[in-house]
């Protein structure tokens, strides 16, 4: 009999209530940025230069309620993956441009322990593959490895069950929670921001192996509680998002992480764990779990759309939660540590 896995903390249903708690606490330093308290509440959906939000499609399939993960389709336009976070069937939901299910496809060989994250990226032949991430780990150190498991994308969308490939995934600097998973369009490279109060980003090999672990290293810093990221269509930027906004990055020319460029307000949802770009890249698309959510697009302001003939070496503040060294303390991160663990990790619920 299959041992059940530990007890999964979770945060507060409504991520809104959590940006409610910041209010009370002014302007706060969080991660390198200091945030007043209308940017840390995500309600105005217009923090950061964000321009007023729309709704791209709904999710209203009654098997995803808790979409945790959104992805491109690189061989089929207007189709969009999901994927339900843990204690489910190992399944990929692929959706319409009007959010209905077109097919469902079903990973053999993986498990869907606490499924976080996905991107589409590409196989060892260069071939278009979905990679979807087993890496949540709610009890911060639980887990001795994470998997990554990834399939070919289908030619031809259908209801089917493919074979996945599976990949073990090891941090240098110990186990650890994360949320948010990435693959550079230039280079293929996977990456990993852990979802902790001091963020970090940690990047794969070159090459994953399917035997044996490959070795997470840290590359940067991340946002304080991510919950997601994902790759611009032409792989010079990228976005990693929280509960109550996005910070986008700039990427160096040899396609390693560089620096934030500025931060960017999402709308409130119910508990936003997922983003992905939109196909021009100008936009970023934002879902949330729960049951018939909408997912909403953001467009981008300019701000945070690289220059074609600009270096992708550098960024716009040079600072926030970008490059090594951007961590500050004081007042603002002692409030955003208690709020946050108070109102946001203080319910515990066990999967049946």
């Amino acid at each position: 009999m299959r041992s059940q896995p530990p007890p999964r903390a979770r945060p507060a249903r409504s991520a809104a209530a959590l940006a409610s708690a910041f209010t009370l606490a002014g302007t706060v330093t969080f991660a390198g940025a200091t945030t007043s308290a209308s940017a840390a509440s995500a309600a105005s959906g217009s923090v950061g230069g964000a321009r007023d939000p729309k709704v791209a499609f709904k999710i209203s399939d009654p098997r995803i309620n808790e979409s945790s993960g959104l992805a491109l389709s690189r061989r089929h336009a207007g189709v969009t993956y999901t994927h339900n976070d843990s204690g489910g069937v190992a399944q990929i939901f692929a959706l319409g441009p009007d959010g209905s299910t077109r097919a469902v496809l079903s990973l053999a060989g993986a498990q869907a322990r606490d499924w976080e994250g996905m991107a589409v990226g590409q196989d060892e032949k260069g071939r278009p593959a979905i990679y979807v991430a087993d890496i949540g780990d709610n009890l911060g150190g639980a887990w001795p490895h994470v998997t990554v498991y990834r399939i070919p994308e289908p030619a031809r969308l259908r209801n089917q069950t493919v074979r996945a490939t599976a990949f073990k995934l090891k941090y240098e600097d110990g186990p650890r929670n994360a949320e948010t998973v990435m693959i550079n369009p230039r280079t293929n490279r996977l990456y990993v921001a852990s979802k902790l109060f001091s963020g970090a980003l940690y990047e794969a090999p070159a090459r994953l192996r399917s035997s044996g672990y490959n070795k997470l290293r840290k590359v940067g810093d991340a946002p304080a509680i991510a919950t997601d990221g994902a790759f611009a269509p032409d792989g010079r930027s990228f976005v990693i998002r929280t509960y109550f906004g996005a910070r986008i990055y700039s990427v160096k020319d040899d396609g390693r992480p560089g620096k934030s460029m500025r931060t960017v307000g999402l709308p409130a949802q119910e508990q936003g764990e997922s983003v992905a770009y939109s196909p021009d890249g100008r936009s970023l698309l934002v879902g949330s779990e729960g049951g018939d959510q909408p997912v909403y697009q953001v467009a981008l302001p300019d701000g945070a759309i690289p220059s074609p003939a600009a270096k992708t070496g550098g960024g716009g503040d040079g600072g926030g939660e970008g490059g090594r060294g951007s961590k500050s303390t004081g007042v603002g991160m002692f409030l955003v540590l208690g709020i946050a663990a108070a109102v946001g990790y203080g319910v515990v619920r066990k999967r049946t």
